[in-house]
């Protein structure tokens, strides 16, 4: 067992022991360490939970949907151009307060505006603070798409776009649109520690920081003033727990009540175990390999398409999902509205592979890099055996591929900045649109960074058109008439090997009351009990 692991594995049943025993607390057996408390410029699953708890948004999604309600705004008005949002905020929504700060005023309009403006404009003194890479914003082409925030009063918010955007709202309930405090802000500047706001964070969500050990463990405490009122639990526990098997067991004993991301092999024993209940959905993600395709050999789509072809997709996500992931073949998972089942999959085909890597100049097949990621995700289980079987299939068309990986962080990093030739890589979806997917993780405007999620680098103009024609059409139908052009171009010009859309299933305790699956893999603790406490 690692050390982090077995801290947290000590730590947190005495936490439980100290208790008080009428609290009732909630342990979460989380995979790993969050980057930071800004989910501004974060992308993972991870950093998102351990935020998720602490801020609220301006709109937010309903537990367990994808439907946009209203959250820091009570309400909103459109102009009839689509182009003009008018947000009426609520009053009284409190701040939380910590060691550094004592909030002098509730939220208003002045911390929406920061928000924006901490992302948008590099004049603002926090927009380097953490990292200066906010990776939503400028994926969503939110830096083209703004024209103005503007503060009418302290509880009106107007924002101006320079055209209409159909997913604007359901993008402002994403986590990057979690509002911070201004007030804190300016005081942790002043004091020349401006850093502390996403280290040491406050929020207007239903839980407050109380502590967190990088790598052991995130203690959270229910905020009494929490605007849509207290949560049912008293003290929420992130013990932080990157081996699946730990997970698994600690859920067995009760030193966790609910857990990400189990083995397959393990969901056999988890469906006999008479104190474990496995919640399950389709799950709205992908999991792929990105081809490099501003580099050798992979700017040549015969090479792309051959490579397809060589890998056998059934056997590997057969092997390695065990029932509990289906083969990708678009970009989008099955269950989302404009998916094209009547794209025609990549056959596989060693030998029309081998045919087709000698008329793309290399019949005696070519030498590459193959990145695994170091982490199991919710859309891969097992990165590390998904590249060997990769390996060996790629290797039975005179192509050797050597597998490369890096800590977690770093691997992102490199592959945002294009350092690879093939990465693995996916994705869960964040707010129920196609936008997300195919405009975030394909467009050009996502592909012209260093730090985008497109990592195939691919900008691809007649692709693009399409997905940028589909965000300014406010028509559900036409939009689905693009995605679906748009999916056949991707097919086509194979920036990707898809891999698998993976189930998503949720181990959790018995006693664990109306917690509830999130589309998006998010896990969120408001609105959720324990009892026999």
């Amino acid at each position: 067992m690692k050390k982090s692991a077995l801290f947290a594995a000590i730590c947190v049943p005495a936490f439980l022991a100290a208790a008080p025993l009428a609290a009732k607390t909630l342990v979460y057996c989380s995979e790993g360490s969050p980057e930071n408390f800004y989910p501004g410029v974060n992308t993972t699953g991870t950093s998102f939970d351990a935020s998720e708890q602490i801020y609220s948004r301006i709109v937010e999604f309903e537990r367990g949907g994808t439907k946009v309600q209203p959250s820091l705004a009570e309400k909103w008005d459109v102009s009839a151009d689509g182009t003009v949002y008018t947000f009426h905020l609520r009053k009284g929504v409190k701040w939380h307060s910590n060691k550094n700060f004592k909030p002098t005023r509730d939220m208003n309009a002045d911390d929406i505006v920061f928000m924006f403006e901490r992302q948008w404009k590099e004049e603002n003194p926090y927009f380097k603070v953490t990292s200066p890479n906010h990776s939503y914003f400028s994926d969503m082409g939110m830096p083209k798409l703004l024209k103005s925030v503007e503060k009418v009063d302290d509880y009106t918010v107007r924002v101006t776009l320079n055209q209409p955007e159909a997913p604007f709202l359901a993008n402002l309930a994403m986590m990057w649109a979690s509002v911070q405090s201004k007030e804190y802000a300016d005081a942790m500047m002043k004091a020349g520690s401006p850093e502390k706001i996403d280290q040491e964070p406050i929020g207007t969500g239903p839980f407050y920081l109380v502590q967190y050990q990088k790598d052991a463990i995130i203690r959270y405490k229910a905020f009494p003033e929490y605007f849509r009122g207290k949560a049912a639990l008293d003290d929420l526990v992130f013990s932080i727990t990157p081996d699946a098997s730990v997970r698994w067991a600690k859920l067995q004993k009760g030193e966790c009540h609910v857990m990400p991301y189990p083995n397959p092999a393990d969901l056999e024993a988890m469906k006999k175990d008479p104190n474990v209940q496995i919640l399950e959905q389709p799950g709205l993600n992908i999991g792929y390999l990105a081809y490099q395709t501003t580099k050798k050999p992979f700017d040549d789509v015969r090479v792309r398409k051959a490579f397809n072809m060589a890998m056998n997709k059934k056997a590997i996500v057969d092997a390695v999902f065990l029932g509990s992931g289906v083969p990708a073949k678009n970009p989008i998972p099955p269950s989302m509205w404009s998916y094209n089942d009547n794209v025609k999959e990549d056959e596989y085909n060693p030998e029309a592979a081998k045919k087709l890597l000698a008329e793309a100049g290399y019949p005696n097949g070519l030498e590459t890099d193959l990145w695994a990621m170091p982490v199991q995700r919710p859309y891969n289980p097992n990165a590390r055996r998904i590249a060997e079987l990769m390996q060996a299939d790629l290797a039975k068309i005179g192509v050797k591929a050597e597998i490369k990986s890096f800590e977690w962080g770093e691997y992102r990093k490199r592959a945002q900045a294009g350092e690879h030739q093939m990465a693995q890589l996916g994705w869960t979806g964040d707010n129920g649109d196609p936008d997300n997917f195919l405009h975030t993780l394909l467009g050009c405007a996502s592909a012209q960074s260093n730090s985008g999620s497109n990592i195939a680098k691919w900008c691809y103009k007649p692709f693009d058109d399409l997905v940028t024609k589909a965000k300014v059409t406010t028509d559900q139908a036409e939009r689905t008439k693009l995605y679906e052009q748009a999916q056949v171009v991707f097919k086509e010009q194979a920036p990707w090997f898809t891999v698998a859309h993976a189930v998503q299933l949720k181990p959790i305790r018995k006693e664990v009351v109306d917690f509830k699956l999130s589309p998006f893999g998010r896990h969120t603790f408001y609105g959720v009990d324990i009892k026999g406490k």
